[in-house]
């Protein structure tokens, strides 16, 4: 009876993670599709000091698609491990990705193609290999759990750690470091998603009827998670605020997934009693949902797609057969290029000013 009720509560999790992912990469789009509307209205623009966007019913969607995605994903640590919800976290950068190819016009290169397919195939591994969390189902237990050594010991080094990054590290290389600030939400992270775990499971215990409220325990998570997230939203805005974002996200989320993975091995003890080929599922699944993540996101810019594969060949296969052309032959080859590639760009324009965008992919 034990172990049905964990497989339906881990169904029941995974289903609010991959739930929360839709709803937080759709919020994005709803977002994005309200600020367009307005600029095309004459309406003055968020990024200018403007709030016309209050006014506007599909930027009001995108927020309530948010924190019901936020919502969704706190549910979601109350019923599955920790292990599994965050590592799914990367599916809202691919769904983002993906409706925004289907509504936003912004083309999806080959790169970002790839590093979509590899999410989810990684996102499947991790799945199918997630560990089961020993059974923690009262705050009794959660605090016994968190009275273990190793864990003190643990939560004491993170906010020793945080604490230098902030006071020293941080004035003098936060400006020109991008692990620095990146490092110190992801630290924080993996303590504030124990307080959603813990939280999590206060709120089941309070539609069970019990006395939660009494519970000291309760208050000190409510209070930790606090400081936890106004820290990690302070510096991930310094971030974000002095580095490119196509770098700061692939490398916060494999910093702060790192973090929770290792927090929730130390907390649950999760990985005691995983057989080898699960563990081994687990990290494949996690490196591969990382590639793909980085593949997304750092080669998003470059125009490269299908099209070009075979012209890249061509001189590739010239190259490795250390051909020596002849000026007739270089200069044929380069009047192909030069008709292939003007082929292209004015197929793509034609096909950019049909879709309304202002440059072709």
């Amino acid at each position: 009876m034990s172990q049905t009720r964990g497989r339906y509560d881990f169904c029941i999790g995974l289903v609010l993670a991959m739930s929360s992912s839709i709803f937080i990469g759709g919020s994005f789009i709803l977002k994005k599709k309200g600020l367009l509307r307005l600029a095309r209205k004459g309406s003055m623009r968020a990024g200018q000091g403007g709030h016309a966007y209050l006014k506007e019913w599909l930027w009001w969607a995108g927020l309530l698609s948010m924190g019901a995605g936020e919502v969704a994903n706190f549910a979601a640590y109350a019923f599955a491990p920790a292990t599994l919800v965050t590592p799914l976290g990367a599916l809202s950068v691919l769904v983002s990705a993906i409706l925004s190819s289907f509504f936003l016009n912004e083309k999806l290169n080959l790169h970002g193609k790839i590093g979509c397919l590899l999410s989810i195939l990684g996102s499947t591994v991790m799945v199918i290999h997630a560990p089961q969390e020993e059974e923690v189902e009262t705050l009794d237990e959660m605090s016994h759990k968190l009275g273990d050594p190793g864990f003190v010991v643990f939560a004491t080094l993170v906010v020793i750690v945080s604490l230098i990054l902030i006071c020293v590290v941080g004035p003098r290389h936060g400006q020109t470091n991008i692990l620095v600030y990146i490092t110190i939400c992801s630290v924080i992270g993996a303590l504030s998603v124990s307080c959603v775990k813990g939280l999590g499971i206060a709120i089941k215990e309070l539609f069970a009827g019990k006395p939660v409220l009494k519970h000291p325990l309760s208050w000190i998570l409510l209070l930790s998670l606090t400081v936890c997230v106004s820290t990690q939203i302070n510096y991930l805005n310094r971030a974000l605020d002095i580095f490119n974002t196509s770098i700061v996200t692939p490398i916060y989320y494999v910093i702060f997934t790192t973090s929770v993975l290792t927090c929730s091995a130390i907390l649950f003890k999760e990985w005691q009693h995983m057989a080898a080929d699960d563990i081994i599922g687990t990290f494949s699944g996690f490196l591969t949902i990382i590639v793909g993540i980085f593949l997304l996101h750092a080669f998003k810019d470059v125009n490269f797609t299908l099209a070009n594969l075979p012209l890249s060949l061509r001189k590739d296969d010239r190259a490795a057969n250390g051909t020596l052309l002849s000026t007739y032959d270089s200069f044929n080859g380069d009047e192909e290029s030069s008709a292939c590639l003007g082929e292209m760009q004015s197929t793509e324009s034609l096909s950019a000013r049909r879709n309304g965008s202002l440059s072709a992919f």
